[in-house]
């Protein structure tokens, strides 16, 4: 398995990886996770082993271009291993405290609604929301 985990800035590039990897055929995903942060926001994705080299160096090179490698606090690691083994998102949200977006199956429209209700709920768009 080929683990990565990005720190994004906004929703925008977060959905971006989310259609890319909707779309790929070359990609076989495991799953996509998403939390959001304050001030970001943390993709972790999990491809199936036997990709071909030039595909993954390709896609490395677009996440790169949208994030940054991200290194977690406890909290957020342990928060991916329990959606990792099973756990229910909404327990894995009230035990390490995170917002929990979206698991398994890239989802645009969860990052959308998760941003349409956070944002409707401020009254005002923060950037790491745009």
């Amino acid at each position: 398995m080929t683990d990565y985990l990005y720190y994004i800035a906004n929703a925008s590039l977060t959905t971006r990886v989310a259609e890319r990897l909707h779309h790929s055929v070359r990609l076989p995903l495991e799953f996509m996770t998403v939390i959001h942060q304050i001030d970001g926001w943390v993709v972790k994705i999990k491809l199936v082993d036997g990709i071909d080299a030039a595909d993954l160096a390709d896609f490395r090179a677009f996440l790169d271009e949208i994030g940054v490698l991200y290194q977690p606090g406890i909290r957020v690691r342990m928060a991916l291993w329990g959606l990792e083994t099973g756990q229910a998102p909404v327990d894995v949200m009230r035990r390490y405290q995170v917002a929990v977006v979206s698991h398994g199956r890239p989802d645009r429209e969860e990052i959308e609604a998760f941003r349409s209700q956070f944002v409707s709920g401020l009254g005002y768009c923060p950037e790491t929301l745009a």
